[in-house]
């Protein structure tokens, strides 16, 4: 009876002409970090303009520290839709999209300038990758998060040269930073973040390669005194949406939250760069640390350079034409 005097009291507001209340539009997102993460931090700025740009129609409810979905979960999750919309290392992609490797090729990018410019929305190479993830996945990616830049880590003595990297076990975490390592003359060894410091400290790898900021976080420095500012490759993630989902939205929903994407994309990027200059200048009074000259660094291009031609061997056409458009945009 209650069901019926509803849909009465309803249809009578409409004839009456007086508003009735729309339904909001819930996009549940995923994310392994904890809000107070960088990308947490990034997921509630993007939170908050959609909801207001879109006068509370639309609504994002974030479940942080991995409450529904592990990180290597989560492209398969959102491109089923089985949640509308997520956050996952870029690297998680590679099963379906191996050429998302691209952004792991050691020196590829010349300098910050020439990364921004290669990754940025709607750059040649950034649109290979993403129209390869929303048509092998069904996932759209929305924005890139940046995570940070590689370094070196090591022992007994500083980096300086990549000579210094033959005949060591080097701690590695992705396939083509295995390759890098091996062009070094190095053996490496795949772990996870959290295995490292116990690694470092038991002497089960000689050198690390990790991001800039996970030295302080995870105090690293307490095992490592030397770190080498490579800054060879860098670390991304993707915030990503199920396709299906975000067709389905109006026009002009669709279009405030790529307007979102865009401005916390940029913010993002800009913050990260920002910690980790602060963190690497932190870290100078806790260990030795190595900024390579320009000439060094042409030093560690050339013994690495082997690695690009094997990312276009193994990946194929479309590890060619993303290795091309990256060239291409620096003007190489």
């Amino acid at each position: 009876m209650k069901y019926r005097l509803f849909a009465l009291l309803c249809f009578c507001l409409i004839l009456s002409g007086l508003p009735v209340a729309e339904a909001k539009t819930i996009i549940r997102v995923t994310l392994q970090l904890p809000e107070t993460h960088s990308l947490g931090q990034n997921w509630n700025r993007f939170k908050e303009i959609v909801e207001r740009e879109s006068n509370g129609e639309l609504e994002l409810q974030i479940f942080p520290s991995a409450q529904l979905y592990k990180d290597n979960q989560v492209p398969e999750a959102v491109g089923s839709g089985a949640i509308e919309a997520g956050s996952a290392f870029l690297g998680r992609f590679t099963g379906s999209v191996p050429a998302v490797d691209v952004v792991a090729l050691p020196f590829f990018f010349k300098d910050e300038a020439a990364l921004r410019l290669s990754i940025s929305s709607g750059s040649p190479m950034r649109q290979l990758l993403d129209t390869a993830i929303l048509e092998e996945t069904g996932a759209r990616v929305l924005w890139w998060q940046a995570f940070g830049r590689n370094v070196y880590l090591s022992k007994d003595a500083p980096l300086s040269l990549p000579d210094d990297v033959r005949g060591k076990k080097v701690r590695s975490y992705g396939k083509v930073q295995s390759w890098t390592i091996e062009a070094l003359g190095g053996a490496p060894t795949i772990m996870s973040g959290s295995q490292q410091f116990l690694a470092y400290q038991q002497g089960a790898v000689d050198i690390g390669m990790t991001g800039a900021s996970a030295v302080e976080s995870r105090k690293l420095y307490e095992v490592m005194p030397y770190m080498t500012l490579t800054f060879d490759s860098v670390i991304e993630f993707v915030a990503v949406m199920n396709n299906d989902f975000f067709e389905g939205l109006s026009p002009q929903n669709q279009q405030l939250i790529l307007d979102a994407a865009s401005t916390v994309e940029e913010e993002l990027r800009d913050a990260i760069y920002a910690q980790e200059a602060q963190a690497v200048e932190a870290l100078r009074a806790r260990m030795t640390v190595v900024d390579l000259t320009a000439e060094d660094r042409d030093k560690w291009r050339a013994a690495t350079s082997s690695v690009i031609d094997r990312f276009m061997v193994e990946i194929g056409p479309t590890g060619e034409a993303v290795v091309k458009a990256g060239l291409e945009e620096e003007g190489r």
